[in-house]
């Protein structure tokens, strides 16, 4: 350390020798000498003067800087302020106006579900607001004239809320009862669809003031949910002819064609050349393709609500798996793969891993799914 500073006290030595200079005055000569020290500090107080006037401009820079940003932040505040305070005055001065809005939003929505039945009655099981609402509409328009347009669209908005609501439940019933007459349960069948993985970030709905949500809404909210799942599991029943062929083997015991014994047999067979095409008999999600012991080659369908189907002894697959399918879709060729006596489909209902028999569904299901699904569009649920 000593021997750093000691070096560069020499280099400053060397910048600041010793100097001497002479003065001729009335025939006298002088002579002046400055030494390297007292070069030194006068050059120390040049350049600590130029880092202070340095600094000092720094600082009146910044400051100025501040002041202008801070006017101009201002500025901002107060051209956000007259905006929000122009649009309050302006919903106070056109409430009329608000209202119209509101209207054209309401008449937006209603268009948007204008498949719902004017006859949708009320069965009891969703209240009636009609003549309360009627009520508040005539208290308020004599109270607050000029928000009586504001409460007749309230009024309006809570109508429509109870009139999709009881349309809402009548089609889940429609759909429940169709879904029984195939003998199946329709409450197992969502307590299954409830099971599957979800989330989300949380929102809250709120639809008054303090942050609580109607309880006419929640009651929406619940019937539009029971009417989807009710949807989904009619559109995972097995409706359409999986072969263009007949039928050569029901669901049941019979005699096995190998052995000769007495065995049970978990599907029904459609017979049919090699390479013949096997559709999909419902809307679901292949979940399997590859062989299975004595199945050959298979193709399985997850229907949603522990249901799948299962097309066995395919010669050709023509799907992938997590694949989306339509009851119809082209999903392999017939075939004589695995334990198979000749080119056959086999064919197999599964529910909760149970084999049920396939042969009411594709019989029944195409006549009663129907008019339980008659407001969407459909495919010919048939072949054969």
């Amino acid at each position: 350390m000593n021997a750093v500073a000691g070096g560069w006290l020499s280099r400053l030595r060397t910048w600041f020798p010793d100097r001497e200079f002479f003065m001729r005055s009335q025939g006298q000569v002088r002579f002046i000498k400055i030494t390297g020290r007292v070069q030194m500090i006068a050059a120390g107080a040049v350049v600590s003067a130029l880092v202070l006037w340095g600094l000092s401009m720094a600082v009146m820079g910044w400051l100025q800087y501040r002041a202008a940003a801070d006017r101009l932040s201002l500025l901002e505040r107060e051209a956000t302020v007259a905006k929000s305070e122009e649009r309050v005055g302006a919903y106070r001065a056109n409430i009329q106006d608000v209202a119209d809005d509101l209207k054209a939003r309401q008449d937006f929505l209603e268009e948007m579900t204008e498949a719902l039945p004017d006859d949708v009655k009320n069965r009891g099981t969703v209240s009636d607001s009609s003549g309360e609402a009627a009520k508040t509409v005539s208290k308020v328009s004599a109270m607050i004239p000029e928000a009586a347009a504001l409460a007749a669209i309230e009024a309006r908005q809570l109508a429509y809320v109870e009139k999709l609501t009881r349309y809402a439940d009548q089609r889940a019933e429609r759909s429940a009862r169709a879904i029984r007459q195939l003998g199946l349960d329709p409450n197992s069948m969502m307590r299954a669809a409830g099971k599957g993985a979800m989330g989300g970030p949380l929102e809250r709905l709120a639809s008054d003031s303090d942050g609580s949500l109607d309880p006419r809404f929640e009651r929406l909210g619940a019937s539009l949910a029971r009417m989807e799942a009710l949807d989904r599991s009619l559109s995972g029943i097995p409706q359409y002819r999986p072969a263009a062929h007949s039928m050569t083997s029901s669901f049941g015991v019979r005699r096995d064609p190998f052995n000769g014994t007495t065995a049970m047999h978990a599907g029904i067979d459609f017979s049919g050349p090699t390479g013949a095409p096997i559709y999909a008999a419902a809307k679901g999600r292949v979940s399997f393709v590859g062989q299975k012991s004595g199945y050959g080659n298979v193709v399985e369908i997850s229907h949603g609500n522990g249901m799948i189907t299962r097309y066995a002894h395919m010669s050709k697959f023509h799907s992938r798996v997590g694949q989306e399918v339509a009851a119809g879709d082209v999903i392999g060729a017939i075939g004589s793969t695995g334990r198979s006596t000749g080119p056959h489909l086999h064919f197999e209902v599964r529910v909760n891993d149970r084999a049920v028999n396939p042969r009411p569904f594709l019989e029944a299901a195409p006549h009663v799914l129907k008019e339980a699904r008659r407001v969407q569009p459909e495919r010919d649920p048939a072949r054969g």
